[in-house]
């Protein structure tokens, strides 16, 4: 459970940061605020250092993550996607791919349709599916 209100942090502090051009510290501040707010203090206090990790690296490989995106969603420039479809991605590309402590690909997978099944739209679970599937299959 810690880990998925880390990952909805990182939801959040991606998407100000995406919208607002907020630097990662201050954007993860606030996804902490409304954390706390939502009663979730406790466990938004014990996911701040994996949040941290997952911020942190996912804004280092952006470039390299979005490449990966664009070739992966068909008939999709990155920055014409959803902001959330975005940024779920990018979180869940980063864990399966990059992270230091990497994520088995089947539960970073699950974690980011569970993410858009809650924060985006109803077609957002399947686009991210099918995105990250593609490139699950190619990767082997």
């Amino acid at each position: 459970m810690i880990r998925r209100v880390a990952r909805e942090m990182v939801l959040q502090s991606l998407f100000q940061m995406d919208f607002t051009q907020a630097d990662p510290a201050e954007a993860l501040a606030i996804a902490l605020e409304v954390q706390q707010d939502e009663e979730n203090s406790e466990e938004a206090a014990k996911a701040l250092k994996y949040a941290e990790t997952v911020l942190k690296g996912t804004a280092e490989k952006l470039s390299e993550i979005d490449t990966l995106i664009g070739k992966y969603a068909i008939n999709w420039e990155v920055k014409r996607m959803p902001g959330i479809d975005r940024n779920i991605l990018r979180m869940a590309i980063y864990e399966m791919r990059y992270a230091d402590d990497r994520v088995p690909v089947n539960v970073a997978v699950n974690e980011a349709v569970e993410l858009a099944k809650r924060f985006g739209s109803e077609k957002s679970a399947r686009f991210i599916n099918g995105v990250l599937g593609k490139l699950m299959r190619e990767e082997k």
